[in-house]
């Protein structure tokens, strides 16, 4: 079948993290940030390409990564509206590729799916795992993260996202250093300092982080990749213990990638007619 007559595919990325920047690069061509658009009014493709890619951003980064392909950006209105998008756009396949903590939004993506019978791929980097010389305390959220600190130090990196912050607002005794890619809004801890940056994070600087700040314990989600893990070895070499906030499970039944390279094939396999592609 040559490519004028194949059908052209609709493939919706829930994006916002570098795995779904690396999948819209590969799947698709220049970035282009398009309002929402009901479907007669959608840009038509050239005539060759057979895959349309649109990444949907949930607007929470004042000045996100624009990935590859056409960009939405703003919320669906819950798992109702979201299963709507996906009827009026005609996507062919959907997949969950934000971050590994955005539990509602993949709840979401799970119930949408299934209502409108799209199928569905989680796009997920793998975890951080300890190694020898490491000390982590391993909880399952912010609160148990907060309980955890008093006894462990009392200068804290804490790098789990600026939405998270007011979990620790009770803990008056301890200062905080904050690293995040927006400023915060309260609650916080009254003893912070904000440090607006966005990774990847050298070893280097890390490490300086750690001694500048004389920072005794340091608390992160399991975020995975490479792009921010320099903190844990820094970590280690200080002797420094780390508070990992254990990351949620993905939604029952949702099949799994490990990276890109496996979104594709998972893509391949759904439109060669390979059954479901889970």
């Amino acid at each position: 079948m040559n490519d004028a007559a194949r059908p052209v595919r609709h493939v919706l990325i829930l994006g916002g993290t570098t795995e779904a920047r690396r999948l819209a690069t590969t799947l698709a061509p220049e970035p282009s940030v398009a309002p929402e658009l009901s479907p007669a009014q959608e840009p038509t493709l050239a005539p060759e390409p057979s895959l349309r890619v649109t990444t949907s951003l949930a607007g929470r980064v004042a000045a996100p990564r624009l990935p590859a392909g056409h960009v939405r950006i703003g919320g669906f209105g819950g798992p109702e509206g979201l299963a709507r998008w996906l009827r009026e756009h005609a996507v062919d396949a959907l997949i969950d590729a934000t971050h590994p903590f955005a539990d509602t939004i993949s709840h979401n993506a799970a119930e949408a799916a299934a209502t409108a019978h799209v199928p569905l791929l989680a796009l997920r980097r793998p975890g951080w795992v300890p190694g020898p010389g490491d000390t982590w305390h391993q909880v399952t959220c912010l609160d148990e993260a907060a309980a955890a600190l008093p006894s462990l130090g009392t200068r804290i990196f804490l790098t789990t996202g600026r939405m998270g912050l007011s979990h620790f607002a009770h803990l008056t005794d301890l200062w905080f250093l904050a690293r995040s890619v927006d400023a915060p809004e309260p609650p916080h801890p009254p003893q912070m300092e904000v440090l607006l940056d966005r990774g990847p994070f050298t070893l280097e600087a890390e490490r300086a982080l750690l001694r500048t700040h004389r920072i005794d314990v340091l608390v992160t989600k399991d975020s995975g990749a490479t792009a921010t893990s320099a903190k844990l070895t820094a970590a280690r070499e200080a002797g420094i213990p780390v508070v990992v906030v254990r990351r949620p499970p993905v939604p029952e039944g949702v099949a799994v990638a490990a990276d890109p390279g496996e979104a594709v094939a998972w893509l391949q396999r759904l439109f060669s007619g390979a059954g479901t592609a889970d």
